[in-house]
């Protein structure tokens, strides 16, 4: 799959999650899934993972915007990247969009994954985590020695 399909899959997952959980979960009252293990609780991320540079939205956002540039090179100069990195970069490439766009929308992150031992956090959270993981796991393969 095209790593910009990825990338646009990802960003209508992930904000078509978080305009159901808007929808239909109060900020303050969790939704027991699985009792014990997942719980939607509605919140909103003034900042970046776990909550660092909290309230520094222009910065989250130049930040993202980078991450976005240096994916979009990336695809641009790798014409044919391996499977592998293409899907790493189209998850990063959605993931990085779908916060982009609550920033840039409301000035913090929608979460309401709430694993209740981890921060809670979104899909475009995942998708980030698991293209980074791609990406990482990738160069590692074809580290010489």
């Amino acid at each position: 799959m095209a790593p910009l399909l990825v990338g646009a899959v990802v960003l209508a997952l992930d904000q078509f999650s978080k305009w159901l959980a808007l929808a239909r979960l109060v900020p303050g009252e969790p939704v027991d899934v699985v009792p014990g293990v997942l719980r939607l609780t509605l919140t909103r991320n003034p900042g970046a993972a776990f909550g660092l540079f909290a309230d520094r939205t222009t910065l989250l956002v130049a930040v993202a915007a980078a991450l976005l540039a240096a994916i979009l090179y990336l695809l641009w100069r790798e014409r044919r990247p391996s499977a592998p990195v293409a899907a790493g970069l189209g998850l990063a490439l959605g993931g990085a969009a779908g916060n982009l766009v609550d920033r840039l929308r409301w000035g913090a992150v929608v979460d309401f994954l709430d694993l209740r031992v981890w921060p809670v956090f979104n899909l475009a959270d995942v998708a980030l985590v698991l293209g980074g993981a791609l990406l990482a796991w990738e160069a590692l393969r074809h580290q010489p020695g």
